[in-house]
């Protein structure tokens, strides 16, 4: 097996990771370390705007947080109370520092920083009328097309024009900005993209996840609703509900991958959600097997709920190396054969001579998996039955995951046969979309009104996604004779 081996290069990438403090003299410390704890939502860039009663402070630069962010001289250029953070993974624009956020204007009003973690699927339509209507733009990322919509807005107040920029966008998206005198937080009218809101000694937090309050000592006070825009100031916190009231439809990606598990969303523990998939997939596809092995680290929850519920040891049939750096250098081809396994090998007392049933979360192009499966049968495999617990992605993402284009996507271009063909296991199966519902905690998904966003395995897309179709907005469930 020669070739780049890398068990993360055909994964699902989300876009960021958001954070937000207010009236904490600690405030850009706290949001480096609430970014840490967010890291595994963007490892591109990361940055941290903050804001000391005179002027707003910026640092930002490609890397990982703690390349950035981790001395003292940099923390404390970051002078301020109140401070927001962003880590990055690109998917609309380029990886270059110029679309590092938060991003900044000085607008009429005072400045303004904003983050932002989805993505807008009439943002590239926007940007086009706004650079023939004049606008300048600094950056490539959609989060540009926000600065520009306030900034154009004839209404008073700050708060108003914020508003009326949101009216105007379409998508999936949880913002925090950042004025001189208020911290703010908004997310889409589904809800598709998190934000929670904390309190650290009675200075109110956002974030993206749970994880990263928990990492600073903060208590979890609420999810930000659906719709819902959150104000922080020295009155304290006013919900505003600009969208009205409309059902919620969480990404069910949250829950299967992107999440940490240690992590909280919607109320539900998202280890215990995937432990029940894995319990789901083991009713649903059950196989004559020694033992379960995850592929690390994605697959660990769901492959301890498929080893309890099916019966089966579970052990770690492959070994991650934690320690690998990006720059690790590969002069020559033979050292290039040499590193496959760098990030990643085989236990070959667990495997050897065994039945195993390998655990994912999910197959994207299906590159990964043929090398996983390669891997288990040179270290003495007897069988190898891939699990996959969640159902086949068959249709692209648009609202802030990296997936490929549909005929990149291998369970749209290839039946299941013809996919374990590929792969080279000896069976293969998906969690169905029910499975997934249950494990949720649902009855049965309602096709009337889904109760998440999971068009990847449906098709069905909740919002119009203007940039793909050039027509206007219209509802997706077309965009399978699209795409």
């Amino acid at each position: 097996m020669t070739g780049d081996f890398d068990l993360d290069g055909d994964r699902l990438r989300e876009e960021c990771g958001v954070f937000g403090i207010y009236g904490h003299p600690d405030a850009a410390a706290i949001t480096a370390l609430g970014l840490h704890a967010l890291q595994h939502r963007g490892q591109e860039a990361a940055g941290i705007v903050s804001f000391d009663g005179k002027r707003f402070q910026s640092e930002r630069a490609l890397g990982l947080v703690g390349d950035t962010f981790s001395d003292q001289q940099t923390i404390g250029r970051l002078k301020g109370d109140n401070a927001i953070g962003h880590v990055r993974y690109s998917t609309t624009g380029e990886t270059i520092l110029r679309n590092v956020q938060p991003l900044f204007a000085e607008l009429d009003g005072g400045g303004f920083a904003v983050a932002h973690n989805g993505n807008l699927t009439n943002g590239l339509t926007l940007r086009r009328q706004l650079v023939r209507e004049g606008a300048i733009c600094q950056s490539t990322s959609d989060t540009e097309v926000i600065l520009h919509l306030v900034a154009r807005s004839r209404k008073n107040r700050f708060i108003d024009r914020f508003i009326d920029s949101l009216f105007q966008i379409e998508g999936a998206y949880a913002f925090v900005g950042l004025t001189n005198k208020k911290l703010i937080g908004a997310r889409d009218p589904l809800g598709i993209r998190p934000l929670v809101i904390g309190d650290l000694d009675g200075r109110p937090i956002l974030a993206s996840e749970t994880c990263a309050l928990d990492i600073i000592g903060a208590r979890f006070v609420r999810d930000v609703e659906n719709g819902e825009i959150v104000v922080c100031s020295e009155d304290g916190i006013e919900s505003i509900k600009p969208f009205g009231n409309q059902p919620s439809r969480p990404c069910i990606f949250e829950f299967i991958y992107f999440a940490r598990p240690d992590s909280i969303v919607h109320g539900r523990p998202v280890y215990d959600v995937r432990k029940r998939m894995g319990a789901e997939l083991s009713a649903e596809a059950p196989v004559e097997a020694d033992v379960v092995v995850p592929v690390p680290d994605s697959g660990v929850p769901a492959a301890l709920g498929f080893a309890q519920a099916a019966g089966l040891p579970y052990e770690l049939g492959i070994i991650r190396n934690h320690y690998v750096g990006r720059t690790f250098i590969q002069p020559t081809q033979s050292v290039r054969e040499l590193g496959v396994r760098l990030k990643h090998s085989a236990n070959r007392s667990v495997v050897a001579g065994k039945r195993i049933v390998l655990i994912d979360d999910s197959i994207v192009r299906g590159t990964t998996s043929v090398k996983i499966v390669q891997m288990m049968r040179d270290a003495g495999a007897r069988e190898v039955h891939f699990r996959i617990s969640s159902p086949p992605i068959t249709h692209p993402d648009y609202y802030g995951i990296d997936t490929p284009e549909r005929d990149k996507l291998l369970a749209a271009t290839h039946t299941l046969e013809e996919m374990r063909s590929y792969i080279g296991c000896d069976s293969l199966a998906f969690l169905s979309v029910e499975g997934i519902y249950r494990a949720m905690g649902e009855s049965a998904r309602n096709p009337a009104r889904p109760q998440f966003t999971d068009h990847c395995f449906t098709g069905d897309y909740p919002t119009p996604i203007t940039d793909r179709i050039g027509e206007g907005p219209k509802q997706l469930s077309i965009l399978a004779d699209v795409v």
